[in-house]
């Protein structure tokens, strides 16, 4: 689950020449509402059979779609980093009939944030694109996402590797990934289900560790770093309903080689989702869906912004007692918010977490993010 921000209605209108109804993009995800060119876009089914390196690629004929990236870095002098990037693609129309290099069928978007824990310091950075005249897009015959010089590439044999290129020298990041392991497919029957009803859904993967090499940039000067990095992508076409508000969504890297996705959908009043979910992957690459009777998250503290007024969970712990394994996660930095007035105008919390805890009695560290949406304001209709 991702990001997307908001530039005024006013803005959209005369910088994308779009309906004033069409917004709303949520970290992982974007919102546009199901009355727009909705018949024009296919629905995640049960069903689907994933292939690589074929599904790296865009699918247009989603109406949603996102490219995500977070890890953990470090510098030859040993300090950490947390970062976060992320493209967006949101169709607006199936098929365009003019050949006009000027028409618009989808909107792009890419946030890309760091946090220098040394420093306790977390600054942010967006795009916006129609993709015009070839300017940002993502491709549906190879692996490469873009906006402007913003861009995701894939690279070597099968295209197995991915190149991350964001910002500049003053603010931005080139970094290579190589997978240390196979995709892992969220959900059941090839779909991710995030409300009651067919199509309330998505298609869902991730690559839970990459080997990362590469540089920081920070106030003109370079820092060579290393680290592991998390990826996800997801797409589809009416995900949320009106009744859902927003979700908590972790992404967790433990020490002994075992990973977690949870995420946890939030009713308005207050309720948790039965279709929340998540899966379990093991230190041998294998992996098992996590209905949400299998894990429990409590929440610790809390945190209001003084910018937004919104108020975050910022601690939580999280059982699976199932498989033995209780921890409790703590934000490197609290105010890890993301306001994108540039861009989507959606609030959200996205950020760096660390983690302890025990796994089969044993005790057990890791690093993780966690993704908090609909606190500043609902998330109200469909993803």
């Amino acid at each position: 689950m991702r990001k997307i921000y908001w530039v005024t209605i006013f803005a959209v209108l005369i910088v994308f020449y779009l309906p004033s109804s069409i917004f709303h993009l949520p970290s992982s995800i974007f919102y546009i509402p199901s009355s727009i060119y909705a018949d024009d876009f296919k629905r995640a089914l049960p069903g689907r059979t994933f292939s690589f390196p074929r599904d790296h690629f865009a699918h247009p004929e989603f109406r949603t779609e996102w490219w995500y990236y977070s890890g953990h870095l470090y510098d030859q002098q040993k300090r950490s980093y947390g970062y976060q990037f992320t493209l967006f693609r949101t169709g607006i129309k199936r098929e365009v009939k003019t050949k006009s290099k000027w028409a618009i069928q989808n909107l792009y978007f890419a946030h890309l944030a760091l946090t220098d824990e040394s420093n306790k310091k977390f600054q942010y950075r967006e795009k916006i694109h129609r993709g015009s005249l070839g300017e940002a897009g993502a491709s549906d015959r190879t692996f490469r996402v873009w906006i402007e010089d913003w861009s995701l590439e894939g690279k070597g044999p099968a295209m197995r590797d991915h190149f991350l290129k964001a910002g500049d020298r003053d603010f931005g990041i080139e970094l290579n990934l190589t997978p240390e392991r196979d995709p892992v497919i969220h959900g059941q029957n090839g779909i991710s289900q995030k409300a009651e009803g067919q199509g309330y859904a998505s298609h869902y993967y991730s690559i839970t560790r990459l080997k990362t090499e590469g540089k920081i940039f920070l106030k003109d000067r370079e820092f060579p770093v290393r680290g592991n990095s998390w990826m996800d992508h997801e797409f589809g076409s009416a995900q949320l309903r009106k009744y859902q508000v927003g979700w908590d969504w972790f992404s967790i890297r433990l020490e002994n080689g075992t990973d977690l996705m949870l995420y946890q959908l939030r009713h308005r009043d207050g309720k948790t989702d039965p279709c929340s979910s998540g899966t379990i992957i093991f230190q041998d690459g294998s992996y098992r869906h996590l209905p949400l009777e299998e894990f429990q998250i409590e929440v610790l503290e809390q945190w209001k912004s003084k910018k937004s007024g919104a108020t975050y969970p910022a601690g939580w712990r999280i059982k699976l007692p199932k498989d033995q394994i209780e921890l409790l996660l703590t934000p490197v930095v609290k105010d890890q918010e993301l306001i994108t007035e540039a861009s989507t105008r959606v609030t959200y919390w996205e950020g760096n977490v660390r983690i302890e805890g025990t796994y089969r009695n044993s005790p057990v560290r890791g690093l993780g993010y966690v993704e908090l949406t609909g606190y500043a304001k609902p998330l109200t209709g469909q993803i």
